[in-house]
Parts: structure tokens; sequence; C-alpha cells
């Protein structure tokens, strides 16, 4: 037996109860023997990863949900998995909690998110369904979950089609509850072809009404957006979303779709309306990051968690039958009106066996670790004269790594896989760059997980996500450069509780 290699629409769309269950042993029997599996992010358990779905908090756990396709690493008729923790680190799986059965959701349970009504944590989510011709609709769903974690589906959507004057491609619900009433954003398509976010507002989530396009830019947003994701913070809305055929004059990126944000003074539902936004910025400087979703969290702090893949993108790990993960968890905050993303603090538990590192840079390469298990934190400050670079994922002959350069004399870091062992996605370019403030000092705090890298920028001022997948020898840290100090601290960090 072997995986499959070209998917038809016919296989893509086969019901999962019609599939040979030795095919499905096969495809796990071939997965855990990849070394490219990580150890604390959220992966598949086969199949393909997508959009993080319903991040929430309810009935003392938090609640994770994503779009899978458990029968190959491509995009086929999608279900939601459902993932659990106490700690937002070790995560439970709780199986497949939407499947595409209904109706309305036929050719595929799409994206969406969660909100705690009452006693129940409500899903909201874009069903898909294609006719004989192949045209697609697209319906606004919702679920129920109660305390017992048992999910019902709603028989008919709170929002049958898009208002007119836009096209089927109308799909990723977020709702929240602001200012004593329920707001949906949607993703949208003018029949113009531009992107939009719609907004709907209502007393209850099953009386919506359609408010308008949301206004806050005078600039295209390219021919299709997805994944609005509205919170606040300090009071501020941030408006996270993907913007699909962005014009790079807009904002400059170089991966197939970025994913972006605006910060407002104020929500102005009447408009509905953006009050004075910033303009659009880049959420994560990487290779990887799409469809981020964020919740202002019962506990105050506004959370967000990524996926770390990109639409239309081949994989290396697509030859062993599974892609993608999640990010870990971040929490957003504002300093001098700019989003920062950090690491949430509960991540500390997967720490173990500490060392210290610290000198002088020289031309001659320092061993920061050798022989790891690529399963690790390292954080390093660097002088404000430093200038160097970091390898990571590095064989003993330094021939093959993902490299670093930083420049913090003259604002600059760039990370660099053009001579890693498994190249892939070059078409959009092998480096990714951005300045810093010049002679100022560095500091990196870097999480390592098998085929996953992701980097925080001084206290999380910028973040760049890379996927890595390394030949199983190249397991070595280096670093080296011609002036500067550093100091830091390597952990090698557990494995994710998920029993």
């Amino acid at each position: 037996m072997e995986l499959i290699k070209k998917w038809t629409d016919d296989l893509r769309y086969l019901p999962y109860h019609q599939w040979d269950d030795k095919y499905q042993l096969f495809l796990n029997e071939t997965i855990r023997k990849s070394h490219w599996r990580q150890s604390y992010h959220v992966q598949p358990k086969s199949g393909l990863l997508n959009d993080p779905n319903g991040f929430s908090y309810f009935n003392g756990k938090w609640h994770l949900f994503y779009q899978l396709y458990p029968m190959g690493p491509v995009h086929g008729v999608k279900s939601w998995a459902h993932v659990s923790s106490e700690n937002l680190v070790d995560w439970q799986s709780e199986g497949i909690a939407l499947l595409p059965d209904s109706p309305y959701d036929k050719h595929g349970v799409y994206s969406g998110s969660g909100i705690v009504i009452g006693d129940e944590l409500v899903l909201a989510y874009t069903g898909n369904v294609r006719d004989a011709d192949w045209t697609r609709t697209s319906y606004q769903m919702l679920a129920h979950m109660g305390r017992d974690g048992v999910i019902t589906k709603d028989a008919t959507p709170i929002i049958p089609a898009p208002p007119e004057g836009y096209t089927h491609e109308f799909r990723d619900p977020q709702v929240l509850f602001y200012q004593n009433k329920y707001w949906l954003l949607i993703g949208a398509q003018t029949e113009e072809l531009e992107g939009k976010v719609l907004v709907y507002s209502g007393e209850t989530l099953e009386d919506l009404q359609f408010e308008g396009p949301l206004d806050f830019t005078n600039q295209s947003m390219g021919f299709m957006v997805e994944c609005p994701n509205l919170i606040f913070i300090e009071d501020k809305p941030v408006l996270l979303f993907c913007p699909q055929g962005l014009d790079k004059n807009i904002m400059d990126y170089q991966n197939i779709y970025p994913n972006t944000y605006v910060i407002a003074d104020t929500f102005d539902g009447e408009q509905p309306a953006l009050k004075n936004a910033s303009s659009l910025s880049n959420l994560d400087h990487g290779f990887d990051v799409y469809a981020t979703q964020a919740f202002n969290a019962p506990d105050g702090r506004a959370l967000a968690v990524s996926w770390i893949g990109l639409p239309e993108v081949e994989y290396p790990s697509d030859s062993e039958g599974w892609a993608h993960c999640l990010s870990i968890i971040k929490e957003l905050q504002l300093k001098n009106g700019q989003l920062y993303q950090t690491p949430v603090k509960e991540l500390i538990e997967l720490r173990q066996d500490q060392t210290s590192v610290s000198g002088k840079l020289s031309p001659k390469a320092a061993v920061i670790a050798d022989k790891t298990n690529n399963c690790y934190e390292l954080v390093l400050d660097f002088s404000a004269d430093s200038q160097g670079r970091l390898l990571l994922y590095s064989d003993e002959e330094m021939e093959h790594s993902l490299v670093l350069d930083f420049d913090a004399k003259n604002g600059m870091i760039s990370v660099d896989r053009t001579h890693v062992s498994n190249p892939f996605a070059q078409e959009y370019g092998t480096t990714r760059s951005l300045s810093l403030e010049e002679n100022k000092p560095l500091s990196l705090q870097i999480f390592v997980d098998h085929s996953v890298c992701e980097i925080f920028v001084n206290g999380g001022q910028h973040v760049l996500t890379a996927r890595v997948f390394p030949a199983e020898n190249e397991k070595d840290v280096y670093l080296e450069g011609t002036s500067g100090d550093f100091s830091g601290d390597f952990w090698c960090l557990r494995n994710m509780k998920n029993d």
C-alpha cells in the first residue's frame, strides 16, 4: 500500500466513513515514523490542519478547534477537530467536533469562532455546499456545546446568503458581544472582486441584521478578505484579518497571502467603522503564519493562536501524509501604539534542563547547543553594537541551517532558509527581513519544535515564524559574529501532555 499522490475531487469529497480502514491505519503508521512531528505544538493526527477556530474559555477549560481533513495533506472535505486544555500548554484531543453531515455543510465545515452564552459554548461557522455543477453556496451556521461536551447543530442557517452585491466567497464568521449587542464579522468579496469585512448585529445571534461593510480604510484590501477578527486591548479595537491579492504598494509582503492588522481608537457600530484606524501592518514577518484567531479571555488577556501554514503552498511533510500545525498561544498587548505578541507565561511549564551561555561574538562559531532533540527554547540578549548570525537546525559542518542574521548597530534582522535541507515555496523568496531601531540592545526568544521555529524579537515587538524540515543529523545551534557581547539561556522542553 502507498500514500495517495493524485487527489481528484471525488477523493477529496468522499465521506469519511467510506474510506478503507486499512488505508487509514497505513496513513497513521506512516506519519508515526516522521522525525518532523512536533512535541508541544497542536498538529493533526493525520492529514491536513488549517485555520484555528472557536478559541474560547468555557466550563473551566480552554477550548480550541481547527480545520481538519484527516485523509491526506490536501484541502478535502473539512471538519472541525477539538482540543481542550487547563493550562494553554497541554492540549487534549476531544475528537472531531463538527462533521460535514448536514444539508448546509455537506461539502465542508469551514472556519468560524466561538462565544460563551449562558451555559453553552456557541460555535459559528460557514457551511460549504456545492451543486451538480460544482457551484459553491455558503451558509452561516450555529452549533451549541453544553457543559456535557455534547454538540448540536442548528437546523437552519442564521445567514442563508450573502447580501446583494456580494459573491459566494463569504465565510469565516467571528461572533462577539460588545456594548450590549451581539456582533458578527465575516470575510466577503464584492461582485467587483474586492475584499471586504461585513458587519451584522442583533439582540441575539438568531436575529442578526446586516449593517454594511466595515469602514476602516480607503485602500483596496485585495480580491478577498478571510478570517476577520476584532478584539479590544485597553479599550482600543484591533482588527486582525487576511487580505488575499493585496497590492504590495499598500503593504510590503512576500508570502502568498499576508496576515495583517490595524489598530483604531474606537469601534462605531452605527457606521459601522473603526475610527482613526492605523495603516496596515504585517502580523508576522516570517514565512508561514496565516488565519490568526484571537479573543478577549475572561482573565483580561487578549490571546491569539495562528495557523502555521499557508494556502496553496506545498510542504515537505506532504510526502508523509500530513501537513501543518498551530502556533503556541500568544498574548497580545499594545505598547506605544504598536501590537506586541509574547508567548503566554504558562509556557514556562515546558522548561527542563537549563543551560546558561555568555561571551563575546567571534568569527569562530561558538557552540550554543549540540546534538539537541530540536525541541527547545532559547533566549539570547545582545549588546547594542552586536553583529553576527545564529544558526539553528545546523549540521556539524554548518552547511545546512536556518540562519538568523542580526545587526543591532544598524538595526536589522533577517531569517534565511536558503541553506535548509528541504527547501520549499522558494518562489516566494527564502529570506525575510525587518528593520529595528539602531544602536539598541537586541533580545531574541526562540521556540524550536522539530519542524517549526517561532522567533520573538525585543519582547514581542516583532515575530518571525518559519517551518523548517531538517535532516536527522541537523540538531546543533551555533553563534558567530564580528562584534558585541551576548548572554542567554537554553532550555530543553518537555513534550505536551495529551493523554
